[in-house]
């Protein structure tokens, strides 16, 4: 498995544009929420859990990718995902099924737009079209940015 180093280093090298990387700082939150909302709205059974149990068991195969990456990144992104899912639920109670499912298709169709209108600036093609990983490590690249700037190496 590559290094986090290895991971990040790539992924930086496809982003050198500075419009490029204020549009990832916007939309690659974006989208990592929309894909927990409408994992969040799967219907699950009542008799193994509640709406968002098949979000959580995604998410738990997430934070084992990043675990084996880094134990400080796994456990930042454990905070970023545990945020998400708590807005995710209280959208979910405020907003019901059907809203907050209309509203994480137009953040989610929104934010790709605005990520490939970045590639185009960048004039290079998104990471995730050599390896799906990638789709993964956006969010943790910018995650990982924070914990640099905050003193906490990952």
């Amino acid at each position: 498995m590559r290094s986090v180093n290895d991971w990040f280093g790539s992924y930086s090298a496809d982003h050198q544009n500075p419009i490029n990387r204020l549009i990832h700082w916007i939309c690659v939150p974006a989208i990592l929420w929309a894909a927990i909302a409408a994992l969040w709205l799967i219907p699950v059974s009542p008799s193994i859990g509640r709406p968002g149990f098949w979000c959580g068991l995604v998410m738990v195969g997430a934070l084992s990718f990043y675990w084996r990456l880094s134990r400080p990144l796994g456990v930042a992104m454990l905070l970023v995902f545990v945020l998400l899912g708590l807005l995710t639920e209280g959208l979910y109670r405020s907003l019901g099924a059907s809203q907050l499912l209309w509203l994480a298709i137009g953040v989610f169709v929104i934010a790709w737009i605005g990520q490939f209108v970045g590639h185009i600036i960048e004039g290079k093609r998104p990471s995730f079209f050599t390896d799906l990983a990638y789709l993964l490590i956006g969010p943790a690249w910018l995650t990982g940015k924070i914990m640099r700037r905050i003193g906490v190496a990952y």
